[in-house]
């Protein structure tokens, strides 16, 4: 269906490089140079030049968190590439926060506003969210970014167990993803949807800057026509 894939592969450890020597000397202000070693690689699959359908293969039992704007696409392409189980027939763990609303929309809260129930629907993401990491799997997380303890608790969890932390980052501009909320149906406050953009957009910025959450060992960019061709994302 999606013709030849292309094997793109984020393996948490950047490629080797010619180190930056430190200086002899160096003034009281004058900050350390970074060495490119403690630069996170960053896959960049967005506008023209892209391979064509890439599967994205991570570490088994690595934690992906998908992030971008609520509209941009993240449920759709987890629900569209994420498989059930890794190369080597492991659980893959798809943990999304929609899954949770649409179990509470089709029970008996249905009739309901959505903000009336949503510290229920949160208690149930973040209550399979505990669940997956005990688990020891792979696991693949919905995360808008606005929430910066989400991912430092990912991190810990990352790092107690030995994991590699990866970033999915889909780069959407806020008028797409307004058009992807009007498809659906469900739409998200001005306020709120500010606040996303906001941290959204420092997300990104930091992505540019090789400033990324302690913790992170990859990075993958796409924008909604790369999201939308990329074939798997896989364990193994």
């Amino acid at each position: 269906m999606h013709g030849e894939a292309t094997d793109v592969r984020t393996v948490g450890a950047a490629p080797p490089e010619t180190p930056v020597p430190e200086p002899a000397l160096r003034g009281p202000r004058e900050p350390r140079p970074r060495r490119p070693a403690d630069r996170p690689p960053c896959t960049d699959l967005r506008g023209p030049g892209r391979p064509p359908h890439p599967v994205l293969r991570f570490p088994p039992g690595d934690l992906v968190v998908v992030s971008g704007l609520p509209g941009s696409g993240k449920s759709t392409l987890m629900r569209r590439v994420v498989p059930a189980r890794d190369d080597r027939g492991a659980p893959v763990h798809r943990v999304d926060s929609q899954d949770a609303r649409d179990h509470w929309e089709d029970g008996r809260l249905h009739r309901l506003p959505y903000a009336l129930y949503r510290p229920l629907v949160r208690v149930a993401h973040y209550r399979a969210l505990h669940r997956a990491l005990r688990s020891g799997g792979s696991v693949v997380v919905h995360d808008c970014g606005t929430w910066p303890w989400v991912r430092r608790w990912l991190a810990r969890a990352a790092r107690r167990g030995g994991r590699g932390l990866h970033l999915v980052l889909l780069d959407v501009p806020p008028v797409v993803a307004r058009g992807g909320q009007r498809a659906r149906g469900r739409g998200v406050s001005r306020y709120a949807f500010a606040r996303h953009r906001r941290a959204v957009r420092r997300l990104v910025a930091r992505v540019g800057a090789a400033r990324l959450p302690k913790g992170v060992r990859s990075v993958v960019l796409l924008d909604r026509r790369s999201a939308g061709e990329l074939a798997r994302v896989t364990f193994g």
